[in-house]
């Protein structure tokens, strides 16, 4: 294979796992990788000796492309092991992916995933791929590129107002996914006209969010890493702006606003180690008294257990109390008792400077 072939392959074939082109369907072949793609799975529990009589399990996962996985039923007595290419049941015709779980493992992640075993409705594994069945699913990956090119130019010629962000050819190279993002309806009954005389398969369009938008194009974040979705993240949990506010961040949208124009994913990740930081802290609604006069709250350090206070007649510099402190105060005015003045329980003084936050807090109800 040339520097040019390999170029192609490597942008074609590595969302399938696998890292070179499968000339044939041998068992310990080279062509499959752990790691080599986003959906990649560990069989942890298949290491562990099963009980005498108790029957494998008869299904197995398969992955397709870089984006989605289904469970499929195996034929009583036919042994498939992680990475065989498999030719499985699809509608209408067949398609090809690779095992990814076995067994026990399976079993369980079938269990997670709340899928019923039910013989109507799961379909079946064919068979290992045969040589045929590869060329033909080869020829089909290879259409994908320059189908999404003509693509693009055919909806830009009808005047749509949508955006194709990827295709999927089915392995028998009978049927094509389009998956693309859109505003508003769109009616593309001459769309779906066209491509199915300029590319003679079965169209399917299928209409994504933003966030599947940003995972299947992938990009670099502004930490400098490959973006979470494009190489790890399967399943996208709500985020809101109380996220952003439990954590004490600036309530900027450009900054906390991701790719893909929604707010970042990672807000989640440390939300509940926050959360439970935060249950230690006193309500910050309560005004401190002192002699001095009464003292209201600006911020909170969450990590270092600070925070911030001024007193309401003198605003021009804030003080840092640390949480133990805070309740002590609030403990002696519950008793009537109002300590001389604050500075004397105070780890820092800061002098208080307001530069504005340059946006209006309006401008984050789109994210709610």
């Amino acid at each position: 294979m040339d520097d040019t072939n390999h170029h192609i392959f490597n942008n074609i074939f590595l969302t399938r796992g696998l890292t070179e082109e499968p000339a044939n369907n041998e068992r310990g072949q080279s062509s499959f990788k752990h790691g080599c793609c986003k959906l990649d799975s560990t069989e942890w529990v298949n290491d562990i000796p099963m009980a005498p009589g108790t029957e494998v399990f008869d299904y197995v996962e398969v992955r397709f492309k870089n984006s989605h996985k289904e469970f499929f039923m195996v034929t009583q007595g036919y042994e498939l092991l992680v990475g065989d290419i498999v030719a499985v049941e699809a509608s209408p015709g067949h398609d090809i992916g690779i095992v990814s779980l076995t067994g026990e493992t399976a079993r369980l992640q079938m269990k997670k995933k709340g899928h019923y075993i039910r013989t109507d409705t799961v379909k079946q594994v064919y068979r290992r791929a045969r040589i045929t069945d590869l060329e033909k699913w080869v020829s089909a990956v290879k259409r994908e590129k320059q189908t999404m090119q003509r693509t693009k130019s055919i909806v830009e010629n009808l005047g749509l107002d949508m955006k194709m962000n990827d295709i999927e050819y089915q392995g028998d190279n009978t049927k094509a996914i389009f998956y693309y993002t859109a505003e508003d309806r769109v009616d593309f009954r001459e769309l779906i006209k066209i491509l199915a005389e300029e590319f003679r398969v079965r169209i399917e369009m299928r209409q994504i969010g933003v966030r599947q938008e940003a995972a299947r194009l992938g990009g670099i974040g502004s930490c400098g890493r490959e973006l979470c979705c494009a190489t790890w993240i399967t399943r996208f949990r709500s985020v809101t702006t109380n996220t952003a506010r439990t954590q004490q961040l600036s309530l900027n949208p450009q900054k906390l606003a991701g790719q893909c124009g929604k707010l970042k994913c990672c807000l989640n990740f440390e939300n509940d180690c926050y959360i439970d930081a935060l249950s230690h802290f006193p309500d910050n609604r309560i005004a401190l008294k002192t002699g001095k006069g009464e003292a209201i709250h600006h911020k909170s350090d969450v990590f270092k257990g600070v925070m911030w206070y001024s007193y309401v007649n003198d605003k021009s510099k804030i003080l840092a109390i640390k949480i133990e402190k805070v309740k002590e105060i609030m403990a002696m005015n519950e008793k009537g008792v109002f300590p001389e003045k604050l500075e004397d329980y105070a780890e820092v003084t800061e002098k208080k400077v307001d530069y504005g936050n340059g946006m209006e807090q309006n401008d984050l109800h789109r994210f709610d």
